[in-house]
C-alpha cells in the first residue's frame, strides 16, 4: 500500500495531477457547472460572430474565468463545511450562503460585462 505523503512533500507532477483531479471534482459535484459552460460557449460564439476587439475578448475571458474560479472556490468551501460541520449549524449555513453569494456576484459582473460588449453590437 502506498504511504500517504505530507502535502508539502508532494512532487510538482503530483500537484498538477491533484489540481486537475480537483477540477474534475468541481465538474462532477457542481449542479450549475453545465449552465456556466454552456453560457460561456454561447458568449464565445457571439464573440466570433460579432468580431469583437482584443480588449473585449480580454474582458470576456476574465469574466468567464471569474465565474469559474468563484464557482470552484464555492465548491471547495461547501466540501469543507460538509466535512467539518456534518450536522446543521447556522454558521455553516451562513458560510455556504456567503460563498454562493460570491458566485452570484461574479455572474452578475459577467452579465454586465457581456451587456456592455454585446448590446451596442446588437442594436
Amino acid at each position: 500500500m502506498k504511504e500517504k505523503k505530507v502535502w508539502r512533500e508532494v512532487k510538482y507532477k503530483e500537484k498538477f495531477s491533484n489540481a486537475f483531479r480537483g477540477l474534475c471534482v468541481v465538474y462532477k459535484t457542481t449542479k450549475h457547472f453545465f449552465i456556466h459552460v454552456a453560457t460561456a460557449l454561447i458568449v464565445l460564439i457571439w464573440g466570433f460572430y460579432f468580431h469583437i476587439s482584443s480588449l473585449e475578448w480580454i474582458a470576456l475571458v476574465f469574466a468567464i474565468g471569474f465565474v469559474f474560479v468563484s464557482e470552484t472556490f464555492n465548491t471547495a468551501i461547501e466540501i469543507d463545511i460538509d466535512l467539518t460541520s456534518p450536522e446543521y449549524h447556522p454558521y455553516a449555513r451562513d458560510t455556504k450562503d456567503v460563498a454562493a453569494g460570491a458566485v452570484l456576484l461574479s455572474v452578475f459582473t459577467a452579465i454586465i460585462i457581456g451587456l456592455i460588449i454585446f448590446l451596442p453590437k446588437i442594436f
